[in-house]
């Protein structure tokens, strides 16, 4: 009966998929929290280098919204935040891991680094709640996500290139919605398939 119930706990609601690596003591989880911060940091300014510049338009489409929201979601929303945080602290301080190489605050897609903060915040919460746990509900929380990288990138692309709202949603919001459904497509597909791997394991 104890294993049932610790099982449960390990993979019921109020869990993340990071909850399930193991840590032995409170020094050792600290150790792992440490790293899956930094491994969040590193594989979004990895994916951000797969960039594909859009014409027309001053920003690209890339890997790195997407690294965002995975983060966001395997690690809840302390550690999706900080590890977003620790991306956006480093790349403005010199770091060239933002898309394209970019560094700095300095173009106008920055507003979409902000907002990928916020949103890995965001998904984590929810995450914690399973909402990453089947196809529909993450669904869900893919596109919330998404649309919260864009209710912060849009507006500030407008400001930062001096554009319309309009033409900051055409040139930073039209060009990536079929991008963004199979992003989400993916992660229907990945997330409830490691839940169902890790329940089967635990």
């Amino acid at each position: 009966m104890a294993t049932a119930t610790a099982h449960v706990t390990r993979t019921g609601t109020g869990t993340v998929l990071a909850d399930l690596l193991p840590a032995s003591s409170a020094g050792r989880a600290r150790a792992r929290d440490a790293a899956l911060v930094l491994g969040g940091a590193a594989l979004t300014g990895l994916t951000a280098q797969i960039a594909v510049p859009v014409p027309g338009s001053p920003v690209p489409v890339s890997g790195q919204t997407f690294a965002a929201l995975l983060v966001g979601t395997a690690l809840g929303a302390r550690r999706g935040f900080l590890s977003l945080a620790l991306y956006a602290v480093a790349g403005v301080a010199g770091m060239p891991w933002f898309a394209e190489a970019r560094a700095g605050a300095a173009f106008p897609s920055f507003g979409y680094v902000l907002g990928m903060l916020l949103a890995a915040t965001v998904v984590g919460a929810l995450a914690r709640r399973g909402a990453d746990r089947s196809a529909l509900r993450t669904a869900g929380t893919m596109a919330l996500g998404t649309a919260i990288i864009y209710a912060v990138g849009v507006p500030y692309l407008a400001l930062a290139a001096h554009l319309s709202l309009s033409e900051a949603v055409s040139a930073g919001l039209v060009p990536f919605l079929i991008g963004d459904a199979l992003k989400a497509a993916l992660a229907m597909g990945a997330l409830p398939a490691a839940w169902k791997l890790l329940g089967r394991r635990g």
